[in-house]
């Protein structure tokens, strides 16, 4: 137990370091890129996950599935993308990765009472954009270099807990933190390509810290001895996040170092912003040890969204759809390791919450991946993602990217079970 926990102590304090794993250029919207496909397992089945987790894998989707962890599972995950992102005028590669997210989950009364706790990336912020354009009356040349990188991660405690036969509630609370840090330079130029003037960079970065909670309900029917119909159903509440901004205009350089030249235009300033709730649910069709199919669906209306300056949101309405599965050829093989990996497939479809040049921006992705037994229960996961998002048409940006995920899930049951033999 010390040991794992001085290793789940360590992973968290890279996670502080390089948990930012996200490359998009729409990132640079709203809070950037939400992660709603939940962890690698889940990733290789187009984010499944509210209303099917198995008893050797945690479930931070849903909390009400923990509840079938009669094992302690511990878990942790490298992520790492790339994509080619292209416009009408050319094209660039562009890729990102890190830690994705630590996690571990143990009954408190097996099968009836879980608990779980965890430090997991919920948004990323990384984009960097090169904007050319001539002045007006003027033979210069203005060039805008917008950078910005971050995100929101959150520490997290969960419980699951079964309330009938069959059903189970479940409670995940989290300590929702992080910051997001934009910039934009300015450089004028003239006709020979030599710099006019003094250039001038604008610093903004803000901090944000907030309790936000989130519910689930699952829910068994059996249909034989070895068939399952499993319905899930999940409700995000993120509300008001509260923060702080600190903004500065100054010369090239120069804007994020303390006490330099320049204008504060905001000096750790409170204030907020809103993030609308999300709900998702699900059904899915399991032969026990054998196969799961589902289909899922998760909305959130960023139409609501509100910036940390107030006004009208830019983002819409969103949504994601994902039909996924997974196969295991026999679980109880000894003499073949290839007949107890459990393989795993789905597709992803969602419509970001971008409205843009009269555009919808969507994003559809081929998922893939499999779960490799290595010793005793735990398992070596593996999940692969294919995917294009946005257009080139309308002066937009569209990006093709391969996504990878590897992670461990470290199990046991010896803890929970008394002994009959010393």
């Amino acid at each position: 137990m010390r040991n794992l926990l001085s290793l789940f102590v360590g992973l968290v304090s890279i996670n502080f370091s390089i948990a930012q794993s996200t490359s998009s250029t729409y990132s640079s919207l709203g809070i950037g890129e939400f992660n709603n496909s939940g962890l690698t397992q889940n990733q290789a089945m187009g984010g499944m996950g509210v209303s099917y987790g198995s008893s050797f894998s945690v479930n931070n989707v849903n909390p009400a599935i923990s509840v079938k962890n009669y094992a302690y599972s511990f878990q942790a995950a490298f992520n790492y993308n790339t994509l080619d992102a292209a416009t009408s005028a050319g094209s660039d590669r562009i890729d990102g990765g890190g830690l994705s997210y630590v996690t571990m989950s143990f009954p408190l009364i097996p099968r009836k009472w879980s608990m779980g706790l965890g430090l997991n990336q919920v948004t990323g912020v990384d984009y960097n954009l090169s904007v050319e354009s001539p002045v007006v009356n003027s033979s210069l040349m203005s060039i805008n270099n917008i950078q910005g990188r971050g995100g929101l991660s959150e520490v997290y405690l969960q419980t699951g807990f079964m309330v009938a036969k069959n059903l189970s509630l479940g409670l995940h609370a989290s300590y929702l933190f992080g910051s997001t840090i934009r910039t934009n330079q300015l450089e004028l130029l003239n006709e020979q390509g030599n710099e006019v003037g003094i250039s001038s960079e604008y610093y903004e970065r803000t901090t944000f810290s907030d309790i936000t909670f989130k519910g689930g309900l699952y829910y068994m029917a059996k249909l034989s001895e070895r068939k399952l119909l499993n319905f899930g159903a999940i409700y995000h509440l993120f509300g008001d996040i509260n923060g702080k901004e600190f903004a500065k205009m100054a010369e090239l350089g120069q804007s994020a170092i303390p006490n330099s030249p320049g204008n504060v235009l905001s000096d750790d300033v409170s204030g907020s912003i809103f993030i609308p709730q999300r709900l998702g649910y699900g059904v899915s069709y399991e032969k026990i040890d054998k196969f799961v199919v589902g289909l899922e669906m998760q909305h959130q209306d960023f139409s609501q969204f509100r910036g940390f300056h107030g006004g009208e949101s830019p983002l819409t309405n969103s949504y994601k759809i994902s039909l996924g599965g997974q196969y295991v050829p026999n679980p109880y093989s000894i003499e073949r390791l290839f007949d107890r990996i459990t393989f795993r497939s789905g597709v992803e479809y969602e419509r970001l919450p971008y409205f843009l040049n009269e555009t919808e921006i969507t994003d559809i992705g081929i998922n893939f991946g499999a779960s490799i037994p290595v010793y005793s229960m735990s398992l070596f996961n593996l999940a692969f993602k294919v995917g294009s998002r946005g257009t080139v048409d309308n002066g937009l940006i569209r990006e093709n990217y391969f996504k990878v995920s590897l992670g461990i899930s470290i199990n046991d049951n010896s803890w929970f079970y008394k002994k009959v033999f010393e």
